[in-house]
């Protein structure tokens, strides 16, 4: 057939260039001194498992870097854990993830830092960052990779924590690793709500603002948190305790490894189990806790009703207001009347 003579092909053949944009990859696992990340380009996991690269949450215009269950293992982009949280960038394309000074460190549009690993440089070191299918981005020393992480994901989780990683104390530096809510959908920033290691017994409380308990899991009996019944029935997780002189925490496996399951601190106040659906391309809610949005300390805010029987559960007495409506309206109603 001649292109010339039908005018119809090249509109056609444009339109299939643009409308079949291929993803972009680094093609790898691993952000090497010599590579980068920008734009659009992701690294994934060996074993097509995670994917990390620039995502925009919800309905924000800010882009942040984040890591994601690859497309093939979850249809619904769900975000596992994000660097930059309290720092978003506006242009991905002109913003850059990349090795500097032994660190993996995140420039915006404008070339400043905003977000590192934070450590004491080496320039003896070949750093690179590697992607696992467990989902820990690991910072390492690149010709000798069977030494100790640099530093790894795992031990800075955001709201979700993963099949593998660890929740609990380190008593060697005194560091806290805790699951932080999301401020709300739109918004990764650390919210109100936190879920964290009772320092002084083997159970797990969440705070608001890190400062109001309002719930416990009660003691592990070795099986299940006392006040978790729900956990009788899991045939899911496999949990485990530990505690020795440098630290204490939970950690839990998959007893089927094929099962896509995590738990989240969710920006609602609630810690849920959930795993991945493939019949139905959702995620199942296997139990929360508290187990009503009611029991979540402040949750309608200053002068909020309550009512775990309503849609939306938070309601205005006679006379009030709500302080932010765009909020109330986004179902974030903790700013109250």
């Amino acid at each position: 057939m001649d292109v010339r003579n039908n005018p119809w092909i090249m509109p056609f053949v444009i339109f299939l260039c643009f409308s079949l944009k291929p993803h972009v990859s680094l093609g790898a696992d691993t952000i090497s001194a010599n590579s980068s990340l920008s734009g659009d380009q992701t690294v994934v996991s060996a074993g097509k498992v995670f994917e990390l690269g620039f995502f925009k949450p919800g309905n924000s215009s800010n882009y942040y870097i984040g890591m994601w269950y690859y497309r093939d293992k979850v249809s619904a982009q769900t975000i596992v854990w994000v660097a930059n949280r309290e720092t978003p960038v506006s242009d991905r394309f002109s913003s850059e993830l990349r090795i500097s000074d032994g660190n993996l460190a995140l420039f915006n549009e404008s070339k400043i830092l905003i977000w590192s690993t934070n450590l004491s440089s080496s320039s003896s070191r070949s750093v690179e960052a590697v992607l696992g299918n467990d989902g820990n981005l690991v910072l390492r020393d690149g010709s000798n990779p069977s030494l100790s992480p640099l530093w790894q994901s795992f031990d800075f989780p955001a709201d979700t924590w993963l099949p593998g990683a660890k929740v609990g104390l380190s008593k060697i530096n005194n560091r806290n690793t805790r699951l932080i809510s999301w401020k709300s959908k739109d918004n990764p920033a650390p919210g109100l709500f936190s879920l964290e290691l009772d320092p002084n017994q083997s159970q797990y409380l969440i705070f608001w603002k890190r400062s109001i308990q309002y719930w416990t899991s009660g003691e592990w009996n070795g099986q299940i948190f006392s006040l978790v019944p729900e956990m009788r029935l899991n045939y899911i997780y496999n949990f485990s305790y530990v505690s020795n002189d440098n630290e204490s925490y939970f950690t839990y496996s998959m007893y089927n490894s094929t099962v896509i399951s995590r738990f989240v601190m969710d920006d609602g106040g609630q810690i849920q189990q959930q795993t991945w659906s493939a019949s139905t391309n959702a995620w199942f809610l296997f139990w929360s806790q508290p187990k009503t949005q009611c029991e979540v300390y402040a949750y309608c805010g200053a002068f909020g009703s309550c009512n775990a029987k309503s849609q939306p559960f938070c309601d205005c007495p006679r006379g009030f207001n709500p302080n932010s409506t765009g909020d109330w309206y986004s179902e974030v109603f903790s700013g109250g009347m």
